[in-house]
């Protein structure tokens, strides 16, 4: 035989399981079992080198040093593009791909997409999915997994492994709470969204959730990844979430014993353990209780380890020069392509969302722009380092190189006087923080930021930098907030007398003046310890902007959320209300100037008060894009200015009132009445929605075989990309099904004037319902092979006979144009 004297494995042209079988017979049963923990030793007579599971790669490659950062994902999920969202996912991989090249320690199983739907705003994690539509999430995260899988027959440039399968939407607790799934919401509304890339293949690794589902951990819950891994053509390796498996006995007490609990992880399908960091013993050990103790055998093992052996395959790592990916070096980072597609998504990802004429800018003489998102950019906690940024301000100043830019971000300039010894705090210009200064001077003087719900951040203007309270001594040394526990966040608190004291949010101190020294540190247990200080107000931020609006042809109020503050992995949203402080700006601003476009960048919808362009008879334009990254400046500019048509559309409904949004920790969302599928009363604003330039008719709507074929006409002067979306609108029914579901979509270029007819194939499968006696009345009942496993024994999904609406417009709630569908007995 050809390969009786060489390894199986090293042979690129073998099959994928012949070769993984190979290697699992060359191992001894302990090298099989290392296999199982995240950080996989060498198998030096192999030639293996170490492997580890997991790189981040959610909107660029993060946490490995300088590289593309693009749009937050719900920002991408606004684009609707599939194709642009493939093209950003071949970005990302060949970016890793010159990571690893240039350390080989780097991954290439990355750990993205996030494809949990977007069920309620106030999640903390909500930047990091795509939409509220499960469907659609699944089509735009199977565009991105298409990306970083490449397109080689066998080798993977990356393997994506998606996140977090299942019922994951609160940060509150996370690893305690039970996620509460029908069985209609699991089969109609949560399992959709990972289906579609399971089942092309372009997937190659899922992560369980924290969270438990139906009071079984996801990480043991071996029915749902069984139902998982009968969608894919190959194998699918699961990888835990962290500490998930310590968690099972330590938070959700469902094991009496970790031996227990891992072995009840491997029988249920997990295969990697994510945990202890580098440290593979504790894990092993664990591992080694079980086969002692019979709970787990190594047939058990071998069945693990052979998937993640199998994933290993796909990266070409045996291939030696041909691997197709050999040539990325690791200068393709920051390549001038790589700058003009991230671009494009910036500008793609912008939606507008109100205007009263004030857009497109008109050549303007003199422009504000002004709030605390004017000349900052900020990424999130999957960022990785941006090699530049440009700002809202910057791409003003380049755009418009004849008009006169003012930038102010509205923060007041203070100046604090400590009641125990009259001094000021005082910053040097290397940011060592003391209070000394008898007057207040420029060294002095610190600019407050308020980012709502009372966070507070303090810029020095002697060192340009952020107040830290890393180390208890505060310094004012850091460019920005950041870190997994953020220590540039403060709250204050007022006295009976007039006075403040200030509050280190992350560890939990009062500030107070250390005797002798005269440091400020962030150490006091009690507030009756805390320094108490006169706030003196230097510089008002509210006069600045007024000043400085009084005087532009128009003004761009640059307003939102910091990603690290108020909201984000393991912070949930305690509000949807834009902060008050920056809604002041806003009204200062519009003011002092009709012309006036509000500029949310944010990681998720807000909750728009009284006096804010959009709501009641309130003037002025309203802009919404997710944090941008590294372009995120020259693509709001784009559609500003006009260069570029706005082509962004909410892929997330924007609520009227918090209440709308439902309850944060009820996953049935039929029973809710929440997204856009089952609301009834009007939203803010509706998925699907977001405005062009110009004036779109939809003139008829008809169906052709599996087809809707929906006429637009632009009935204005400017070009158009309208997205084209038909909805599906259910009949009173035996089985109640949603009022509104996506069917499909389609984007169309049209010139001034021009007519279109755009056919929109139809997803009927998104009509159907989950019923628990497999069959609902009038449809024939599914054979038993075809019905699912999981959970109710002969359920299945179901496509009712009845009349259904087919419908267009320009929302989900502003639908134009519509037919009927009439549906016989049918099944999915």
């Amino acid at each position: 035989m050809p390969h009786e004297t060489q390894h199986l494995f090293r042979d690129p042209a073998a099959p994928l399981a012949d070769r993984a079988g190979d290697l699992l017979d060359r191992l001894t049963p302990d090298e099989r079992l290392s296999l199982l923990h995240q950080h996989q030793p060498a198998v030096e007579r192999l030639g293996l080198a170490p492997f580890h599971t997991g790189a981040e790669a959610l909107h660029g490659v993060a946490w490995l040093g300088r590289a593309t950062v693009l749009p937050q994902p719900v920002g991408l999920g606004a684009t609707w593009d599939t194709d642009l969202l493939t093209r950003l996912g071949d970005l990302v991989a060949t970016e890793l791909r010159a990571k690893h090249a240039e350390d080989p320690a780097v991954s290439l199983n990355v750990w993205a997409p996030v494809v949990n739907p977007l069920r309620h705003p106030a999640w903390g994690r909500g930047e990091e999915g795509y939409s509220e539509e499960p469907r659609l999430v699944s089509r735009l995260a199977t565009a991105y997994c298409r990306g970083l899988r490449g397109n080689h027959p066998t080798v993977w440039k990356t393997v994506p492994a998606l996140k977090h399968f299942l019922g994951y939407g609160n940060e509150t607790d996370r690893s305690a709470t039970s996620s509460n799934l029908s069985e209609r919401t699991l089969h109609e509304y949560e399992l959709p969204a990972y289906r579609g890339p399971i089942e092309a293949g372009v997937a190659g690794a899922v992560m369980p959730s924290y969270n438990l589902v139906n009071g079984v951990p996801a990480h043991t819950s071996g029915d749902l990844l069984a139902e998982l891994r009968s969608w894919a053509p190959g194998s699918v390796a699961v990888v835990s979430d962290a500490g998930a498996p310590t968690f099972l006995v330590s938070v959700q007490r469902a094991f009496g014993s970790h031996a227990e609990a891992h072995a009840a992880a491997v029988r249920a399908g997990l295969d990697s353990f994510t945990d202890n960091d580098t440290d593979p013993s504790v894990t092993l050990d664990r591992l080694r209780d079980a086969l002692a103790a019979g709970l787990l055998t190594r047939d058990d093992v071998d069945v693990a380890a052979l998937r993640l052996l199998e994933l290993r395959l796909r990266t070409g790592e045996f291939d030696g020069p041909a691997d197709p990916y050999a040539h990325i070096g690791p200068d393709a980072i920051d390549l001038p392509e790589h700058r003009v597609l991230a671009r494009e998504a910036a500008t793609k990802a912008v939606v507008l969302l109100h205007n009263d004429g004030t857009l497109p800018l008109r050549a303007p003489e003199r422009i504000a722009v002004v709030g605390p998102l004017a000349d900052r950019v900020l990424t999130d906690w999957y960022s990785g380092t941006p090699p530049y940024v440009v700002s809202l301000a910057r791409a003003v100043t380049e755009r418009y190189p004849d008009a006169v830019v003012e930038v102010v971000d509205g923060a007041d300039r203070v100046a604090l006087r400590a009641s125990s010894s009259g001094r000021y705090v005082t910053v040097t210009a290397a940011g060592e923080v003391t209070v000394s200064a008898p007057g207040a001077g420029p060294e002095t003087h610190l600019d407050v930021t308020e980012w709502g719900d009372g966070l507070l951040t303090f810029g020095s203007v002697a060192s340009g930098r952020l107040l830290t309270g890393a180390d208890w001594i505060l310094r004012a040394n850091t460019e920005r907030v950041g870190g997994w526990v953020v220590q540039e966040s403060f709250r204050r608190h007022h006295h009976d007398d007039g006075t403040w004291s200030v509050h280190h949010v992350a560890s939990g101190r009062w500030l107070r003046v250390q005797r002798g020294s005269g440091l400020l540190v962030a150490d006091a247990t009690r507030l009756a310890d805390a320094e108490r200080f006169t706030w003196r107000t230097v510089v008002s931020g509210h006069v600045e902007v007024a000043r400085a609006a009084a005087s532009a042809s128009v003004v761009l109020v640059a307003a939102g959320n910091d990603p690290h503050l108020g909201g984000r992995e393991t912070e949930d949203r305690t509000s949807l209300e834009l902060p008050g402080s920056m809604a002041e700006i806003w009204r200062v601003a519009s003011e002092a100037c009709p012309a006036a476009v509000l500029v949310l960048t944010s990681s998720y919808p807000y909750v728009l008060g009284p006096g804010l362009p959009g709501t009641d008879t309130a003037p002025g334009a309203l802009v919404w894009a997710a944090h941008g990254g590294q372009e995120a400046g020259n693509g709001l500019v784009d559609v500003l200015s006009g260069d570029a048509e706005p082509y962004g559309r909410l892929a997330q409904t924007w609520p009227a009132t918090q209440a709308q949004a439902g309850d944060l920790f009820d996953y049935d969302v039929a029973r809710q009445g929440v997204t856009y599928r089952h609301l009834v009363d009007e939203p803010a604003y509706w998925f699907g929605h977001g405005l062009s330039y110009t004036t779109v008719g939809y003139e008829e709507l008809r169906l052709e075989a599996g087809t809707a074929v929906v006429s637009v006409r632009n009935s204005g002067d400017r070009p158009v990309d309208e997205l084209v979306a038909v909805y599906g609108l259910s009949p009173d029914l035996p089985v109640p099904a949603a009022g509104r579901q996506l069917l499909g979509y389609a984007r169309v270029r049209l010139a001034p004037g021009e007519l279109a007819e755009v056919p929109v194939p139809l997803d009927r499968g998104a009509l159907a319902v989950w019923h628990d006696g497999g069959a609902a009345p009038g449809s024939p009942r599914r054979p038993a092979a075809e019905r699912g496993t999981s959970w109710g024994e002969g359920g299945a999904m179901v496509l009712q006979p009845g009349t259904y609406g087919v419908a267009s417009g320009p929302s989900a709630g502003d639908l134009r144009v519509r037919a009927e569908l009439v549906v016989g007995a049918d099944r999915v």
